[in-house]
């Protein structure tokens, strides 16, 4: 296996200067996106060649799922995640420079991804699924992404891909930014730096369609709690349900979506169709950055 290659964020990346690009590649049968490679007749190679091609297409980094994160969807046992996601990241590390994401809540994935050449975790729970989680991207200086999500308090209304329903808040940008604030400062106590972690407001997880768009629109007010700010509205329920559109029509509305969260400061977009966003963010730092 490649030897994990350690990512300092604030190295690597200037924040501030331009947004970010995530390529997300979903090792998986159901993605709500319908881009799931595990089906191919040779996943692992489908998987590297998505990959590769995201890198081309101005990817900054890319982002590796072996469990789906849809509204309603099964979990997956460590065993089938570590098949799914391992040989992928080995053999994505031997042939690109780019840093790559492990996207899941497991310790015993996380680790064995680090050790496959995985350079960061996306924890779309926060480090609130797996105790051991934290204290292993401590020890390994690991950075991590800390995805805001009330999804279990959720109720599912799974017609276009998913979306949830109900979900009380009682002041929505408050409480997601006081929460965000508790999911960084239990990762500092675990020993995380304060300069390895990315907060991601969560679109779509546990929130409903117009939750999802006031928190892209109000992204702003969580710049305050001091960290790097990552948002993935790509393809997601709250743009279906607004245009009314399957997850392959949404690249439209994706691209609105992507714009105005760069505009409220998104420091990095985590995008399915990576040669538009890319294209989206470049126009639009042009626009604000210059």
């Amino acid at each position: 296996m490649a030897k994990q290659r350690p990512l300092r964020l604030a190295q690597r990346f200037t924040w501030g200067r331009r947004t970010y690009v995530m390529g997300v590649v979903n090792v998986t049968p159901d993605s709500f996106s319908h881009d799931g490679v595990l089906t191919a007749p040779d996943f692992v190679e489908a998987a590297v060649e998505l990959a590769l091609g995201m890198v081309a297409d101005g990817a900054d980094i890319l982002d590796i799922g072996g469990e789906s994160t849809r509204p309603g969807a099964e979990p997956v046992a460590a065993a089938e995640e570590l098949r799914r996601v391992v040989p992928v990241i080995a053999a994505l590390a031997a042939r690109t420079e780019a840093p790559i994401s492990v996207d899941t809540s497991k310790a015993e994935v996380a680790a064995a991804a680090l050790d496959a050449g995985a350079a960061m975790v996306n924890d779309v729970w926060g480090l609130g699924r797996d105790p051991a989680l934290a204290p292993l991207l401590a020890r390994r200086g690991a950075p991590v992404v800390l995805v805001h999500n009330r999804g279990r308090q959720a109720k599912v209304d799974s017609r276009l891909g998913g979306r949830y329903l109900g979900t009380a808040y009682d002041d929505l940008l408050e409480d997601v930014a006081g929460e965000l604030a508790a999911l960084a400062s239990a990762a500092e106590a675990a020993g995380i730096a304060a300069d390895q972690i990315i907060l991601d407001p969560g679109i779509g997880f546990g929130k409903t369609v117009a939750q999802s768009l006031e928190l892209v629109d109000r992204l702003d007010r969580f710049r305050a709690l001091g960290h790097p700010i990552l948002i993935g509205p790509s393809r997601k329920s709250f743009i279906g349900y607004t245009l009314d559109l399957p997850p392959e029509e949404r690249l439209e509305g994706t691209a609105a979506a992507v714009a105005i969260g760069i505009a409220r400061g998104a420091d990095m977009v985590r995008v399915h169709d990576v040669r538009a966003m890319a294209r989206v963010a470049r126009m639009t730092d042009a626009i604000l950055r210059r």
